[in-house]
């Protein structure tokens, strides 16, 4: 159950739950069940659990579709803005200032 890198890597840290009997009962049933120590079980799921929570804000997958539309899109040159040019011309706050004053 555990993965080739968590075999690897020192287990040095400790984390402590309190669960109740029935909890325990059922993490006991289901490492059993893959043939591994509860301590295993927890920590493999707890630890793919994490990298769902987290996927969102690492990972995007997108259709063939929609992903070549999204490149596409990202690949045209970007539009003329008078704007953004505005702002482009705007001096920079991180401009060393002349004279004691900003401008």
């Amino acid at each position: 159950m555990a993965t080739q890198a968590l075999q690897r890597e020192r287990l040095t840290e400790k984390l402590d739950l309190r669960i109740s009997t029935t909890a325990k009962r059922k993490l006991v049933q289901a490492a059993a069940a893959v043939n591994c120590s509860m301590s295993e079980f927890v920590m493999a799921s707890a630890l793919a659990r994490a990298d769902e929570a987290l996927a969102d804000r690492t990972v995007f997958r997108l259709e063939d579709k929609i992903w070549r539309a999204f490149i596409a899109a990202l690949d045209k040159p970007a539009k003329a803005s008078s704007k953004m040019q505005a702002l482009i011309d705007r001096p920079s706050v991180f401009a060393p200032v002349r004279g004691g004053k900003k401008k």
